[in-house]
């Protein structure tokens, strides 16, 4: 390539907020929904575990037969399987509103990442060009660090 070249690149950039009341207020709710959510599909998982199991008891001639207590035992396990993943989801969002709760006002914390495309020349620092971030009050961009 020659110095006058240039190439389009895509980027994350760091989206970084400041905790503000109505920032904390957000992020509580959206991880209380989260968790009344996993709560949902935990209910839902042993309800609908306990249907197919019933049905695989109710269809079969001898609900004592081996093969059906395995397809029994199957079904317990996959949802025993399921159950774990949720319960452990929930651990998770239940840890993050704990730390949400404890961060203290004009903190900065990183709120996720974004997507953006930047043109690249000869003699440009790729690093530097890579390492962006946001920071936004309440949604308001405040600060463009990097660029």
């Amino acid at each position: 390539m020659s110095e006058g070249t240039t190439l389009s690149i895509k980027r994350s950039i760091t989206v970084r907020a400041v905790v503000t009341p109505d920032w904390k207020e957000e992020a509580e709710r959206e991880l209380s929904n989260a968790i009344a959510t996993t709560d949902q599909q935990l209910a839902q998982l042993e309800q609908e575990g306990q249907q197919v199991v019933d049905e695989v008891r109710r269809q079969s001639a001898n609900p004592l037969d081996p093969r059906v207590q395995e397809q029994v035992a199957q079904v317990q396990q996959q949802v025993a399987g399921k159950r774990s993943e949720l319960e452990e989801q929930k651990r998770n969002l239940l840890q993050q509103q704990a730390q949400v709760r404890e961060l203290e006002m004009e903190q900065i914390v990183e709120q996720g990442q974004i997507e953006s495309f930047c043109d690249l020349s000869v003699g440009d620092n790729l690093v530097k060009k890579m390492q962006v971030s946001v920071v936004v009050r309440d949604g308001v961009v405040m600060e463009i660090e990097g660029a």
